[in-house]
């Protein structure tokens, strides 16, 4: 008992300890479980992921298992910040690390490609993982009209900054085009019901387009997604030169700052209130709605700019308005009009308002400027 006791506190204060205080893989806060062949500190998701590499991790509970002298004596000698140097040696500056709040594909790939392909630690010098935004497969694509998903060959050029799909793979001419220059790449396996699901935005004759795929591979999604990124890496150095790496990571691709569905009326006011499936796209200052959340284009864009150009959020409805089937309301104030939607519950209002509230009171980029004038005339 002595022992347990006397490792369980080592341990512990090992976790005190700089990197060891979040999970190597994921970043959550305080991991309380271990991989002792590895030498790191991880999650419970993660230790999940560890339990699947068979020969290369075994983990345990930092609380709850018992702690041998010599494997407490391995994580002393490793941690985090040793293994990092190890398995991240040579990560490319665009290759996705996930966070905790990630889908598993993308946590299940990285925690592979570590510790399992050993792809960034650059022990074979001619082993170059992700070098070029190039990539050719296929995909399971949904259709615009309709609910199938149907293989599809898709074509990534790094150089041309595009991607193409033809529907069949011997075909000449391509169904669609894709400008890497506008698109955002996003895991949504809860919207796709596919844990492999992507969904792919861009703009097509100046609206949003989404597009839904996965692939029946994990590997083969995420590599995907992280040469999609190569590519946009590629297309915003050279439209950025000045910029730094640091600067144009986050802008390779971005999960959407909030999701769901709200009830909105018209710009009268007096229109019934109706269920809609709302987007807002931080980066871009977009609130997008849709009929159904996996509907090609959206119905309608709402730019939220900031809070000295007369943009604001507020909770509740003007008097005498009141939703549909929801009464929680909120009320969108832009230069233009007013935009009324009403929420299911009270953490969903909440949220909204957190997220309208961190859009409106960001600084506009020169970009941002262009984005509200093109959506002011196409209003008009």
């Amino acid at each position: 008992m002595d022992d347990w006791d006397r490792n369980k506190r080592i341990l512990l204060e090992l976790l005190g300890e700089g990197e060891n205080s979040e999970c190597a893989d994921c970043g959550a806060a305080d991991p309380d479980w271990a991989s002792y062949t590895l030498g790191v500190f991880i999650c419970l998701n993660c230790s999940g992921i560890h339990r699947n590499l068979s020969g290369i991790s075994r983990v345990k509970s930092i609380r709850l298992d018992f702690w041998d002298d010599d494997l407490v004596k391995q994580m002393k000698k490793h941690g985090n910040r040793a293994a990092k140097k190890q398995y991240e040696a040579k990560v490319p500056p665009f290759y996705y690390k996930p966070r905790a709040t990630d889908c598993i594909v993308l946590k299940e790939q990285w925690i592979r490609a570590k510790y399992e392909r050993k792809e960034f630690t650059g022990a074979d010098p001619q082993y170059e993982p992700f070098k070029s935004g190039n990539r050719v497969g296929y995909l399971w694509k949904r259709g615009r009209d309709n609910a199938n998903f149907q293989k599809r060959n898709f074509r990534l050029s790094e150089k041309e900054g595009t991607i193409l799909y033809y529907t069949k793979e011997e075909a000449k001419e391509a169904k669609g085009v894709i400008q890497v220059a506008d698109l955002n790449a996003t895991f949504q396996p809860e919207k796709i019901r596919n844990p492999n699901g992507l969904q792919i935005t861009h703009l097509k004759d100046g609206r949003t387009r989404s597009i839904f795929v996965y692939h029946d591979n994990g590997k083969d999604i995420v590599d995907w997604f992280n040469a999609i990124r190569a590519a946009r890496f590629r297309y915003l150095k050279g439209a950025f030169p000045k910029a730094s790496d640091t600067d144009l990571i986050p802008k390779l691709t971005r999960n959407y700052i909030k999701e769901g569905y709200m009830e909105k009326t018209g710009p009268t006011q007096k229109e019934h209130f109706k269920r809609r499936w709302f987007t807002l796209d931080a980066q871009d200052r977009k609130l997008l709605y849709f009929k159904d959340p996996l509907d090609a284009y959206a119905q309608g864009e709402v730019f939220i700019g900031h809070s000295e150009y007369g943009y604001n959020v507020t909770e509740g409805l003007p008097p005498g308005i009141r939703g549909k089937k929801w009464t929680l309301g909120l009320t969108i104030e832009t230069p233009e009009r007013k935009f009324l939607f009403t929420c299911e519950n009270g953490r969903d209002l909440t949220e909204w308002i957190v997220a309208f509230k961190e859009v409106i009171f960001k600084p506009m980029s020169p970009q941002d400027y262009t984005v509200e004038a093109t959506l002011r005339r196409k209003q008009r």
